[in-house]
């Protein structure tokens, strides 16, 4: 064989002692000068994006927090989480977004290569090992990569390395490419998503598809999950928004009219709050810049947001904002803005966004909306929860993704079959995949239906039956399947104040717990079908 230029490496981790939980059950290290990368897989046949690290010093830390999201979030469909990121150790100095992005792609293509090169691959039926290749461990052919942050159009890359790699799984390896589902232009994430949102306020007597509610929202309508869940009804009032650059203020603004506008800002290829148009506005409103000194405070923006103030900068803006009493607040963005009272700053580890965080019993918005993931802390999720807000979690509201992707891997290994036997051909399938794309999206929002409303029933009982929850819990824990401090679970201390104080489980709770159940519940059925080896 022809000598790399990086190593590939696979390890057991559960052989690893002290190792932080949760430890995956098996990690993939590749490492050159130019590029390391990390792949973390919690089974056999497991699923999860990778994305470009910019973490320098901790970036496994980064992908171990996302594969510990991944795990709970993929509790939707069958397998298990995995996750991966790479990080690019000789980005040009100076360089211009092109020789990055280049850079970034070569990186990714070693990262990918070094993946495959250590994997088994499937022929005729058969496992075939990797040539040249020393392998400790047994059989283990499934290895299926997803878009993610930094990655997103890197797909194809991706499954062009696979198929020359001849790889079994061919262009099913990474969803969402050419002949995929795209989320951006399918809105899956944001209509799952959405789906969370309106059951909320349904049990609230609000019909957010007829009905104007106020909406403070994270990001920009460039985004695929902001976008998406603002285009999603034309009733919403967007009092306010912010990404990194811009915050956009509309205190009073027309439901119609703002709703054509948001929809123009999204169809153009890049847009920014600065492409409002600012003359369709309301009194008092505009679109301030976040590096100015301060923000003069408007009657208009003093009533709608309970501000007293004249003046604010930037920052005491967005942290009045956030505390404001609103309908919704949707989160479709990047950065962690909630966190609980009993925690520090330094806990949530998002250190760019201290000064604008606020606590979970500071939140006067009725219902939160998480596009995006890692919005809140779990804990401030928590209190929020307690004090009568409507939430789940990231993973449940932003399930649709990867339950669309999913959908894509499984069709593809499926119809691959029959191509490779020759009764169909691959412009033919692709047609097939693309005719299926609303009954795939159909599919999708059905499973985010159906698990909001698993969660409302167990919220409706969750404090008449706080025992088997406790009985849940300890089994669990018992058996090695739950750590009830990794995943903010009440101890059983907690457990007596809330009952004495007439409360239960927060749907937020309840969002880890049931999914836990079902993590074990499909690794018994697994183990009957398949036996352990």
């Amino acid at each position: 064989g022809q000598n790399k230029s990086y190593f590939s490496f696979k390890f057991n981790p559960k052989l690893i002692p002290e190792l932080p939980k949760p430890v995956p059950k098996f990690e993939i290290f590749v490492y050159s000068p130019r590029v390391e990368g990390v792949h973390l897989r919690f089974g056999n046949v497991a699923r999860g994006g990778l994305r470009w690290s910019d973490r320098e010093e901790d970036f496994r830390t980064e992908v171990l927090g996302l594969v510990k999201a991944q795990q709970v979030k993929n509790s939707v469909i069958v397998p298990v989480g995995a996750k991966g990121g790479f990080l690019p150790r000789r980005l040009p100095l100076g360089g211009t977004r092109d020789e990055i992005a280049a850079e970034g792609v070569a990186c990714y293509r070693i990262f990918i290569s070094g993946l495959l090169d250590i994997t088994d691959n499937l022929k005729d039926g058969g496992v075939v090992p990797p040539a040249n290749v020393v392998r400790h461990d047994d059989d283990d052919p499934y290895l299926v990569v997803a878009a993610d942050k930094g990655t997103a159009t890197f797909s194809d890359i991706a499954n062009g390395i696979a198929i020359d790699y001849g790889f079994w799984l061919g262009d099913a390896f990474a969803s969402g490419g050419s002949a995929g589902y795209d989320h951006k232009k399918m809105g899956i994430t944001a209509r799952g998503a959405w789906v969370g949102v309106q059951r909320h306020f349904r049990e609230r007597g609000i019909n957010v598809q007829q009905d104007p509610i106020t909406v403070i929202g994270v990001g920009d309508m460039a985004g695929d999950v902001f976008g998406n869940g603002l285009l999603m009804s034309d009733k919403l009032q967007l009092v306010a928004a912010f990404n990194h650059l811009h915050i956009f203020i509309d205190p009073n603004p027309d439901p119609a009219t703002s709703f054509v506008e948001r929809k123009r800002l999204f169809d153009l290829p890049r847009s920014a709050w600065s492409d409002y148009d600012t003359s369709i506005m309301s009194e008092g409103g505009g679109i301030f810049p976040r590096s100015a000194k301060s923000i003069a405070i408007s009657p208009q923006m003093k009533e709608r947001f309970a501000i007293e103030a004249d003046r604010l900068t930037p920052t005491e803006l967005l942290h009045a904002l956030l505390k404001a009493p609103v309908d919704l607040l949707w989160n479709g963005g990047i950065g962690t803005y909630v966190k609980a009272s009993s925690e520090s700053h330094a806990d949530v580890g998002d250190k760019a966004n201290d000064a604008l965080r606020v606590n979970g019993n500071e939140l006067r918005c009725k219902v939160v909306g998480e596009g995006g993931n890692l919005g809140m802390t779990q804990l401030g999720r928590v209190e929020f929860g307690l004090q009568g807000g409507a939430t789940n979690t990231d993973f449940i509201d932003n399930a649709g993704g990867v339950d669309c992707s999913d959908h894509e891997v499984n069709i593809k290994i499926l119809l691959n079959e029959v191509v490779q036997g020759g009764d169909m051909t691959e412009k033919q399938r692709n047609q097939l995949l693309g005719s299926m794309t609303d009954e795939v999206a159909g599919l999708v929002l059905g499973n985010n239906y159906k698990q909001t409303q698993a969660l409302s029933l167990a919220a409706r009982r969750a404090r008449e039956r706080i025992a088997e929850y406790k009985r849940l819990m300890a089994d669990l824990e018992s058996r090695g399947k739950l750590d009830r401090a990794i995943e903010f679970l009440p101890s059983e201390e907690q457990l007596a104040e809330r009952l004495a104080a007439g409360q239960g489980l927060t749907r937020a709770e309840l969002s880890v717990l049931i999914s836990y159940s079902k993590i074990d519940l499909k690794e018994q059925l697994l183990k009957s079908l398949v036996p352990d080896d």
